[in-house]
């Protein structure tokens, strides 16, 4: 019989009534529109973005349960600092969504050191620190917790010019299985979301993302930025309580056949 001790399961319920969570690289695209969805649901939310303008007219838009945070994920006494300003601010950290992360291109030939340093710093560094600190005061409180990375489809298949991020976001999936043997007996899950081509704000800027991408994705067309938000509020809540150490692919089956562009 497994006699670890778990804290006291919670009444589940969709709403996040009573929850906190801190959200980075959320000033705009799939980090705003995860903020959205928390906050539409009742929670309390942490906004970071490197962008101190974007941080703070994020949230503005999403009202008195939204505190803006500008800073850099990458920065690991910052990483420290979001989770003491949640409990400072509200009490409690209930939910990390860790989504800040950097895409250089570049050729593997002639890729620099600077570059693949400043990938790995954010996107692994950041993320490993935050859930480090977030985990730490998880524990502290008893009452469990989730944890979210945001991954990509770049993890499972083969991009050119994006060697070192398709990595880090592989190593992102490897984190969340193997932070599955630490948290659990605490009641903490964690999870990755791996999107695929998605409709942002930065994707728009290429005039030819969208009907390149409609016509790549089985299911028609390139995710939106609910898409990915929806499956991510899903498995911060309540409802995915007993899923942990798993990566959902929203990608509208792109993986399962894919062409490249």
């Amino acid at each position: 019989m497994n006699t670890t001790n778990h804290p006291t399961p919670q009444h589940r319920t969709s709403s996040l009534q009573g929850r906190t969570a801190i959200v980075t690289g959320a000033g705009q695209g799939i980090g705003f529109a995860i903020c959205r969805h928390l906050i539409a649901k009742g929670a309390k939310v942490i906004l970071n973005d490197a962008d101190p303008a974007l941080a703070h007219n994020a949230a503005a838009s999403l009202g008195p349960n939204c505190i803006p945070l500008p800073g850099d994920a990458a920065d690991i006494p910052f990483t420290r600092h979001l989770v003491d300003t949640c409990v400072n601010e509200f009490g409690r950290l209930d939910i990390v969504i860790a989504n800040a992360g950097l895409t250089l291109f570049g050729d593997f030939f002639s890729y620099t050191t600077e570059s693949f340093s400043r990938v790995m710093q954010l996107n692994l560094a950041g993320t490993f620190f935050l859930t480090q600190a977030a985990a730490l005061q998880m524990r502290k409180q008893q009452q469990g917790g989730s944890i979210l990375f945001t991954s990509s489809v770049t993890g499972h298949q083969a991009h050119r010019h994006l060697a070192a991020y398709g990595m880090s976001k592989a190593a992102l999936e490897m984190l969340a299985r193997n932070l599955v043997i630490d948290l659990s007996p605490y009641g903490i899950n964690v999870n990755t979301v791996a999107p695929g081509a998605t409709l942002t704000e930065r994707t728009a800027e290429d005039p030819a993302y969208e009907k390149t991408w409609s016509t790549l994705t089985p299911m028609g067309r390139p995710a939106s930025v609910d898409d990915i938000a929806s499956a991510i509020l899903f498995l911060v809540s309540p409802e995915a309580r007993h899923i942990t150490g798993q990566t959902l692919i929203v990608d509208g089956g792109w993986t399962a056949i894919s062409p490249g562009p």
